[in-house]
């Protein structure tokens, strides 16, 4: 942010486009454009469902922390970092917000087990600038980044 003004995160060149089409909502499966997903989608049962399938928080959860670790390795190589074991977990929360609608809450855990803290904290603070899903996220949900 510079004088008020959020960054521009926007992209210059779109470089891959993702085709995926869900059929029956939370109750029915999703698939993309070139066959490599195929999955039944269920509401989980804390919503209400039985939970016999994936829903929409995992997929998110599961994009989110494989970007997030992405970012996290292209900085640390940029900087000569070893990221030896690192792993990155997301935690998709959903619930009401005060539109009448529904909200995302999510919780990233870091870890760079050879690392020094404040290396890693250097470290996770620029992979969340490079990162499409932290620059999408921003200023819209809550996302709360945990390094241990």
């Amino acid at each position: 942010m510079i004088d008020g003004t959020a960054a521009d995160t926007r992209p210059t060149k779109i470089m891959y486009v993702a085709e995926a089409t869900a059929h029956g909502g939370r109750d029915g499966y999703v698939t993309s454009q070139d066959g490599q997903l195929e999955l039944k989608v269920a509401m989980p049962p804390a919503l209400g469902g039985d939970g016999d399938g994936t829903n929409p928080e995992q997929l998110f959860a599961a994009g989110f922390s494989a970007c997030f670790h992405n970012a996290l390795v292209m900085v640390g190589r940029r900087a000569g970092l070893d990221l030896s074991g690192s792993t990155v977990a997301a935690k998709v929360g959903i619930g009401p917000n005060k539109q009448r609608g529904y909200g995302l809450a999510v919780a990233l855990s870091v870890s760079l087990p050879v690392l020094d803290a404040e290396v890693a904290a250097r470290l996770v603070a620029e992979a969340h600038e490079v990162c499409p899903y932290s620059n999408a996220t921003r200023g819209n949900i809550e996302v709360t980044i945990l390094l241990g």
